[in-house]
């Protein structure tokens, strides 16, 4: 008896230090695990530096990850993420649910113009899902991201365009359906942030995240952005800056079954396009514009504006040429555009045009592309 009953206790004791060298261990076997799913993307490298385990919540932190692209031109990383606290949302529990939350900590989108245009990658949609699973085993539920930055670059220009949106706030949650589960668009979706030249970012909406092409509705803003931020983008694309005046974009977006319906709405307003230390052919350039916009601004407001109507299946959409012309006179002849959302686009638009029975033409048009897929897909 006292053999087994010493036995019994070094059988426990060993348990006891093999568990504790396990939890010692578990950090790295994690760290390792993420880099070696990072180094499997196709095209694309990254690490992290360092991952903090907190079994007593269900949780670890992710701490200095990036990612970049292997054929970059530059080390600035497309995506870095500083620190990632992943858990379980234990609220949904008790709903019959197992499902995770994600809160991210200073999260940078960094595209880099050069980079991202060099030959293209290997990576699909697959492998990123992929690489998302393995991080996240457990289904994403809710997700935050608190004072983020996006910007995009472009370092072969004269000057250098660097556009950002900072103090970057995102809200999504009921990503999983696990409440509401009943309604069309169950997920509500909420970020603001501050765009470049100090305006004012908000993005309101509901999505479903469940459907391979997600469903949603979305409303988008950018409000009293100094129009002098554009200068470096307006310089290298077509020859214009400014000297004053106020930048503002406005848009919604309803996506049902992968049809698109919406539009894009940029308007300028109290612009001045000369400025003192022009040389003879920017000034004349400048003038040339300037005549138009005078001519197609509503001088009531002051305001220059277009409506860009985007309308069509998420693999044809389009742009709608003849509106988006019509738009611009009758902003400048007829009524200015309001600053702010029309308040004209649904969810039930875009269901409405996706549920539409064929044309002809449409028919014809699709055989066209199935016949095309299926020759490449012999290939």
């Amino acid at each position: 008896m006292r053999f087994y009953k010493k036995k019994k206790y070094q059988v426990v004791f060993a348990l006891v230090i093999l568990l504790i060298t396990f939890r010692i261990y578990l950090p790295t076997l994690v760290k390792n695990q993420i880099n070696k799913t990072l180094a499997n993307i196709p095209g694309y490298y990254g690490q992290v530096e360092d991952i903090d385990i907190a079994l007593y919540r269900g949780a670890y932190v992710i701490k200095g990850m990036y990612l970049n692209k292997v054929d970059a031109k530059t080390q600035v990383p497309f995506l870095n993420f500083p620190k990632n606290d992943i858990s379980i949302e234990w609220k949904s529990i008790f709903k019959g649910k197992i499902v995770s939350e994600i809160l991210m900590y200073n999260p940078e989108v960094i595209y880099v113009f050069e980079d991202q245009t060099q030959k293209p990658t290997d990576a699909d949609v697959e492998d990123w899902t992929k690489a998302l699973t393995d991080i996240v085993p457990i289904d994403i539920n809710h997700f935050e991201a608190h004072q983020g930055k996006l910007a995009f670059v472009q370092l072969q220009a004269d000057p250098n365009i660097d556009l950002q949106i900072t103090n970057f706030e995102m809200y999504a949650d009921n990503l999983r359906n696990v409440v509401s589960s009943e309604k069309t668009l169950p997920s509500p979706f909420h970020a603001t942030g501050v765009s470049f030249g100090n305006g004012n970012l908000l993005l309101d909406g509901n999505i479903n995240l469940i459907k391979e092409i997600p469903d949603m509705d979305l409303t988008f803003s950018l409000k009293s952005s100094n129009a002098t931020a554009l200068n470096d983008l307006t310089n290298h694309y077509v020859g214009i800056d400014f000297d004053k005046g106020k930048f503002e974009l406005f848009s919604e977006i309803a996506i049902a079954n992968g049809y698109l319906k919406g539009y894009i709405k940029p308007l300028l307003t109290d612009t001045k396009l000369i400025g003192k230390e022009d040389g003879i052919l920017e000034t004349i350039w400048e003038g040339f514009v300037g005549f138009f916009k005078f001519v197609l601004k509503n001088q009531k407001t002051d305001t220059l504006a277009l409506k860009v109507p985007i309308e069509g299946d998420l693999n044809n959409v389009q742009s709608k040429t003849w509106p988006t012309v019509i738009s611009i006179f009758e902003n400048g002849w007829i009524e200015a555009f309001k600053r702010e959302t029309d308040n004209e686009i649904s969810f039930k638009d875009a269901f409405i045009e996706a549920n539409k029975p064929l044309t002809k033409k449409e028919i014809r048009q699709q055989k066209r592309e199935e016949r095309r897929e299926e020759r490449k897909n012999k290939k």
